[in-house]
């Protein structure tokens, strides 16, 4: 790696990775850490070839570099990145290659994630949350327009800027029909995040622009509602209660709500990929005028878990998570039967 004034201290068990101070490239000044995650770490930087504008330095972990899996969601988050251009997406920055090693860099954008506000803020208005799903409305049809499906809408993956904006990021599990597919073996943190994630991507499948669909109206659930619409001991029994079950209705958790706003809500989030908004567009259209949406009464059709299905979804994830895949399966199958077999 070109770097200068290499310093002492090892971040992330990697000697390699640069320090505050260093030059990456004989281009990018590092200036502080901003954060370390299990995949990658983030630097704050000043740009040499660009005024010092600031910018952000993404560099994988020296184990994510040799996991073909990560490494192809990192590779891919750049190469749809560069491709982008609209105001609620992270802008990324092209770097000419040769490079000392992997890494992408995006602009700055000072202020919190969406999930930081949550954890600081109970609730949003119904107002607030209805503009801020707007915005990322209006992020997913560009994205959608251009034959790509992000696939992992959440709350960490939403910039708030400071100036009132916001920016979506993190596009390593985005499916586009133009760059290199991504394949997954088993449940894996690379294939999304639990809470957030669609019925049909719990159940293994790439999903589709409906799939966003439902993943921003979980996202606006808990804007909503202070809560994510489905919680469970491991994420196996999230998927498992995402896949049999629907959220509870949002004004058992907060009465004041209106009719119209869970009517929206639930609509993006209906289990069948079919019944929910047939766009983001028409998503968009109820969120920008909710006083003009029909009830149809989706809130008194929602369907619970039951007391077995709660107990069966809970000693499956534990199953799983001790690593008997094999006596997980075979506990699927009983269900199975017993669901069949109980109609």
């Amino acid at each position: 790696m070109q770097v200068q004034n290499k310093g002492p201290a090892v971040i992330g068990g990697d000697p390699d990775m640069p320090q505050a101070g260093m030059v990456l490239d004989g281009r990018f000044q590092i200036t502080d850490l901003l954060s370390c995650s299990g995949m990658a770490v983030l630097f704050l930087a000043q740009d040499l070839a660009r005024g010092r504008e600031q910018v952000v330095v993404k560099i994988p972990h020296l184990r994510i570099e040799s996991d073909p899996a990560y490494f192809t969601r990192f590779q891919r988050e750049e190469e749809i990145g560069l491709t982008l251009d609209h105001p609620f997406l992270l802008r990324f920055i092209a770097v000419e290659e040769p490079k000392s090693r992997p890494y992408l860099v995006t602009e700055y954008v000072p202020g919190s994630t969406l999930e930081q506000l949550l954890k600081s803020a109970t609730t949003f208005s119904e107002e607030d949350a209805f503009t801020l799903a707007l915005a990322l409305c209006d992020a997913l049809e560009y994205l959608h327009a251009r034959g790509i499906v992000h696939r992992d809408i959440k709350p960490g993956n939403v910039i708030v800027a400071r100036d009132g904006g916001i920016r979506l990021l993190d596009f390593g599990l985005s499916n586009s029909h133009r760059l290199r597919r991504v394949t997954f073996a088993g449940f894996s943190p690379a294939m999304g995040t639990p809470e957030y994630m669609s019925p049909e991507q719990a159940k293994g499948g790439r999903g589709d622009q409906r799939s966003d669909i439902y993943s921003l109206g979980a996202v606006l659930y808990e804007m909503l509602t202070g809560q994510p619409p489905f919680s469970g001991d491991s994420p196996m029994a999230i998927l498992t209660s995402r896949g049999l079950a629907d959220p509870a209705p949002l004004r058992e958790l907060r009465p004041e709500l209106s009719p119209q706003t869970e009517e929206i809500v639930l609509h993006a989030m209906e289990r069948n990929p079919g019944s929910r908004h047939a766009s983001v567009a028409d998503l968009a259209a109820e969120l920008r005028a909710p006083a003009r949406v029909v009830v149809t009464g989706r809130a008194q059709r929602v369907r619970k878990l039951s007391r077995f299905e709660l107990n069966f979804a809970r000693y499956r994830g534990a199953i799983f998570a001790l690593g008997l895949p094999a006596a997980g399966l075979a506990a699927t199958a009983l269900w199975m039967w017993w669901r069949f077999h109980a109609r």
